[in-house]
């Protein structure tokens, strides 16, 4: 009887000691999971920094390029209308000057949350490159791409940048605007050359103006 006793309290011992180990086990690989999942979030928040623009928080030149190359691919597979705009504001060198550095910043970020407020869906507004904004509509024809653009340039004239310390606005500021529509066998640069030359003619006609250069 002393001898069963025993075993059964070897057999309770073991397994209160196998039920510490997989708890031990168990907390270990909750461990493990946290810490990936903290690292996945800190890689993903990495990525998202290399692709974001620093001073207006929209998409960078890098992520602007990467994904105009995913949406062409995307709409000449599937046959889908897509336009792409090219914005540039206006007098922004001599707006620098006046006003200093710090207002054409504030400038640029007002521009930029514009764009935001203004595209929907799988839109993506972009900073091109110094005062220069790139905004890609995906199954967007030419009509539509128009309108949004039109509403865009509406909304960014009709705003206005305070001097808060002064009480006074710095001025009105004003957009142009370029459209391009997507051909058959475009290239990403196609587009935005077509894009850049509607620009052009949208400057060259007087600015805070949309314009529509024609096809490829």
């Amino acid at each position: 009887l002393d001898r069963i006793t025993d075993e059964v309290r070897q057999v309770i011992s073991d397994t209160r000691n196998m039920e510490q180990s997989q708890s031990r086990l168990e907390n270990q690989m909750a461990h493990v999971v946290s810490e990936m999942e903290a690292m996945r979030q800190e890689l993903e928040q990495v990525r998202q920094e290399s692709l974001t623009d620093g001073l207006t928080g929209i998409a960078n030149r890098k992520a602007f390029d990467t994904t105009l190359e995913q949406t062409l691919r995307i709409a000449q597979d599937n046959n889908h209308a897509t336009c792409l705009l090219l914005a540039d504001i206006d007098h922004f060198k001599r707006f620098n000057d006046t006003h200093g550095h710090l207002v054409g910043d504030k400038v640029l970020r007002f521009v930029a949350s514009t764009l935001k407020r203004c595209i929907k869906g799988k839109d993506t507004a972009a900073r091109f490159g110094g005062e220069e904004f790139a905004i890609i509509l995906p199954n967007t024809d030419l009509a539509g791409a128009h309108s949004a653009a039109e509403q865009i340039r509406n909304e960014i004239s009709s705003g206005t940048l305070i001097n808060k310390n002064r009480g006074e606005a710095y001025g009105s500021i004003t957009i142009s605007i370029g459209i391009a529509k997507l051909g058959k066998d475009d290239h990403p640069l196609d587009l935005i050359r077509r894009a850049d030359q509607s620009l052009y003619l949208a400057k060259n006609r007087g600015r805070n103006r949309v314009e529509f250069a024609g096809a490829n």
